[in-house]
């Protein structure tokens, strides 16, 4: 089985000025993915279960992975996480993952669980270290180099990933006495992204000269604040040329923690900053976890940077569309895309750039209808109970009755069929 979601670069037509701006970083491989370098932006996610618990943790790795993750996190905090990791990764390979690229979370103890199971250090794709929480005073730089000493044994790359919520606290203390000197010190925000900063570029420098190459770091810096994640990265986009994985920590929940994380990452992937991204969305209760993920792929796909999954256009409605026919089919077109697309993306090369556009009246229906591959223009009030299908710019034909929705799934279906069909 081939991954599922996982897209492609948008062709020049779309992506080529974007990606021409990208802040070129030195490539990371993780398996059969790539990571800076100008390579398509990867797209990754974390589990919420206790990795300990093999069937549940395997399970939404599974799903998240369907969903489009190419890269899952999974917490490793203690033993029994440890002792799960190359289990969780055989029943993925037995789900149908042919190449599960995991990546262990490791705080406080990562030192001594990566030395102690060796099969788990040998199991995983990557490694998340935290350098502000790997040990404190003499013992910090000690457990630091163990974890990059057996990253180095088992050829892991790893992500060194820095914290506000968990800074190092020597560091922030001394940045902050030395701010105060200053004839017009720096505000407390400032000097704390500055503290991020140094920590990241300094504990990659760090692990260079333990002997890991920049071919195997990938650095991240979290903050929960936009201004304060743009600011951060813009600054080290600017001091180094690591990968660099974008995301706002504890980003909220629903339509907070998706707008806070779309506006954070557009005004920074539109500057081409940012290699692999996540959606640290906070789930509702019992939610669907693959929600995330959902959330990156939109985000990349609607700044024509990848594609996913075929883009449905639908006009929001007005006092001309007092119907709700136009809504429910526009609905009923997204669900058949996202429902259909584990099917097509195996029978069909390139059905992601697929373009549709479900509209509700005569004013702007028809030319949205025409830029779209397909595109339908429903009839608004009093207007003639008639919906005209564009197909390549031009009109197809005119669909009336009580089966408009059918009937149009049915062209959408004919029309993939004969477009994007592999033939051997």
């Amino acid at each position: 089985m081939t991954e599922l979601f996982t897209g492609m670069t948008m062709d020049s037509r779309f992506s080529g000025a974007l990606l021409q701006k990208r802040h070129q970083t030195v490539p990371v491989k993780i398996g059969n993915v790539t990571i800076g370098g100008g390579a398509p932006i990867v797209v990754q996610s974390m589990t919420n279960t206790d990795t300990a618990d093999v069937e549940a943790t395997a399970q939404q790795c599974y799903e998240l992975w369907r969903a489009g993750s190419e890269l899952v996190r999974i917490t490793v905090n203690n033993k029994d996480a440890a002792k799960a990791v190359p289990y969780i990764y055989e029943k993925l390979i037995k789900m149908g993952w042919n190449e599960p690229l995991l990546i262990g979370d490791f705080h406080y103890i990562g030192h001594q669980l990566l030395t102690q199971f060796p099969d788990c250090a040998k199991t995983l794709a990557k490694y998340r270290i935290n350098p502000g929480n790997v040990g404190f005073g003499d013992k910090h730089d000690v457990n630091f180099s163990t974890m990059i000493e057996v990253a180095l044994l088992h050829n892991k790359p790893v992500r060194i990933g820095v914290n506000w919520g968990s800074l190092d606290q020597d560091l922030v203390v001394r940045l902050m006495d030395e701010n105060a000197k200053l004839a017009q010190p720096k505000d407390v925000a400032e000097v704390t992204r500055e503290a991020l900063v140094i920590s990241a570029i300094a504990s990659a420098q760090q692990a260079e000269k333990l002997g890991m190459g920049k071919d195997k770091i990938v650095l991240a810096c979290k903050v929960s604040k936009v201004q304060d994640l743009v600011s951060l990265y813009i600054e080290l986009a600017r001091r180094c040329n690591y990968a660099l994985h974008l995301g706002l920590t504890e980003a909220g929940m629903d339509s907070k923690g998706i707008i806070a994380t779309a506006a954070s990452f557009a005004i920074l992937l539109q500057q081409g900053i940012g290699d692999t991204i996540r959606a640290s969305l906070t789930p509702e209760p019992g939610g669907d976890r693959t929600k995330e993920v959902q959330v990156c792929q939109e985000i990349l796909q609607s700044m024509e940077l990848r594609a996913f999954t075929p883009m449905v256009t639908a006009c929001p409605g007005c006092g001309r569309t007092t119907s709700t026919v136009f809504q429910e089919l526009a609905q009923k077109i997204q669900h058949h895309v996202r429902d259909n697309m584990p099917i097509w993306r195996d029978k069909y090369q390139g059905v992601e750039n697929l373009k549709l556009a479900v509209m509700g009246c005569v004013v702007n229906g028809p030319g949205e209808s025409k830029h779209a591959d397909i595109g339908i223009s429903l009839p608004g009030t009093g207007e003639t109970p008639a919906a005209p299908v564009f197909m390549d710019g031009k009109k197809y034909k005119i669909l009336r009755g009580e089966n408009i929705a059918a009937e149009f799934i049915d062209i959408i279906e004919e029309y993939i069929e004969k477009k994007y069909a592999v033939h051997a």
